[in-house]
């Protein structure tokens, strides 16, 4: 009887080197073929960037106003908050009265800085609006 080698019967490693082996074989073929089967030209427009059949006009590089990159830096720490308050409900009826308060006082604090952030206009994105001073008639 043919003895097969120690690392195929004796470790549970063994699927891990088919898989790893698997995934070079993969990635090498790929290349290869890729070399072979490629496209070999080079023109002018080859490395100009192409999206969706519109040839592009200027740059990439624009400048964004600070209210997007606050706007997102908002939803971010909003969303992560509904991931607390998901936890919460999941153990509900483990944590009892005590956990209702806590959150019933997170919730309270999440609340109080929304509404603290849209009364400085922080969530406004379009441009800032003109206040109108008492009694004065602006045309």
């Amino acid at each position: 009887m043919p003895t097969e080698p120690a690392i195929l019967t004796s470790s549970p490693l063994w699927p891990f080197v088919v898989y790893t082996a698997a995934v070079i074989f993969l990635v090498v073929a790929q290349v290869v073929l890729s070399h072979f089967l490629g496209p070999r030209h080079s023109e002018r427009a080859t490395g100009a960037p192409y999206e969706s059949g519109i040839v592009s006009e200027g740059s990439a590089r624009l400048r964004f106003s600070s209210t997007f990159y606050l706007i997102a830096v908002f939803f971010v720490v909003f969303d992560l908050e509904s991931v607390f308050i998901i936890t919460w409900a999941i153990g509900f009826r483990e944590l009892g009265w005590p956990g209702y308060f806590k959150i019933f006082v997170f919730i309270t604090i999440l609340l109080a800085s929304l509404v603290y952030l849209w009364r400085i206009g922080a969530l406004e994105a379009g441009p800032p609006k003109r206040q109108r001073a008492a009694g004065v008639h602006q045309d």
